[in-house]
């Protein structure tokens, strides 16, 4: 039998997303075009490998046992042709989806994109929410192309890279009545807080440090994303305990003042995670290059402030 492998990302794109718009637009066609290519499929191998339900589609016995081979048998594919490949990043106009953390999200993309503009223009980015375990996030099957952020517990087909370090420190409003140009323990325990609640891992990190260090702290308001910290500290005397790239940037706003941390809450990796299936892949291991310098360079700006005592205002 003869088998269009043109037709195998389609089946993947929907075995992923169980919707054919989602899955249309991941691959850069048409609804039509999808769907006619879904039906050539299910011609060839005598199944309609999906049955539409009320939430999206459900892909039958034949096609869950068809997946990790399709999977399997594209990645080797990948491996043997991307690794003879060359490839030209300003030319390129590969799209890549990527699931970065909040903090991610806020201190690296932006730079990311500053950096893609300039070598690589014509490059398109689909960030998808980091999620609660890389399954979650489309890592595992390799949907998702990278996950950046705090990567626990990685199966044995994820590969993880270290990026940098980042530590802790205070936000807290400029013209606050009882804090000065320092933050006392005592200061800290009397205030009230700002809690930021990100999915994943890195809430937990700042927990512990607290416990560790035994540092109380009188939660006031818990908010979903960083984005949020300033507009609530700026109105109130509340503080907010943050990572310090994230303060630098928060140090901008003329509202605002940054603090060391009453003690040192000591730092926490943030780490890039990819499928194996992208090992060798030309496109894939420069833009991993790419963030890896990039996260080198902030890395080091941040542990040249914190050496300077946190003079970011």
């Amino acid at each position: 039998m003869k088998y269009d492998l043109n037709l195998m990302p389609v089946f993947l794109a929907l075995m992923d997303e169980r919707n054919v718009t989602r899955a249309a637009e991941r691959l850069g066609m048409t609804q039509p075009s999808l769907s006619n290519a879904l039906n050539r499929l299910r011609d060839t191998l005598r199944d309609p490998l999906f049955i539409r339900e009320r939430y999206g589609m459900k892909p039958t016995q034949m096609a869950e046992e068809l997946a990790p081979v399709v999977r399997a048998a594209l990645s080797s594919l990948d491996e043997v042709i991307g690794g003879q490949q060359q490839f030209d990043p300003a030319l390129t106009t590969r799209q890549f989806t990527l699931a970065p953390n909040s903090y991610v999200e806020f201190v690296l993309m932006p730079v990311i994109v500053a950096r893609l503009r300039e070598v690589a223009p014509d490059i398109r980015l689909r960030l998808t929410p980091f999620g609660n375990d890389l399954v979650e996030t489309g890592a595992v099957s390799g949907a998702t192309e990278m996950v950046l952020g705090r990567i626990v517990d990685p199966p044995d087909n994820m590969v993880v890279q270290h990026l940098m370090d980042d530590g802790l420190a205070c936000v807290v409003r400029k013209d606050h009545p009882d804090v000065g140009d320092s933050l006392s323990q005592e200061q800290y325990e009397r205030m009230k807080h700002v809690n930021v609640l990100p999915p994943g891992r890195m809430r937990v990190g700042l927990f512990q440090a607290l416990q560790q260090r035994g540092l109380k702290r009188d939660v006031a308001v818990s908010v979903t994303h960083f984005l949020a910290v300033p507009e609530m500290v700026a109105v109130s005397d509340y503080c907010a305990t943050l990572p310090r790239l994230i303060c630098k940037r928060l140090a901008r706003d003329e509202r605002l003042k940054v603090l060391p941390a009453p003690v040192d809450l000591g730092s926490f990796p943030v780490e890039i995670a990819w499928h194996v299936r992208y090992r060798t892949d030309p496109a894939h291991r420069w833009l991993r290059s790419l963030i890896a310098d990039i996260a080198k360079e902030e890395g080091f700006q941040e542990e040249a402030t914190r050496q300077l005592g946190m003079q970011v205002e």
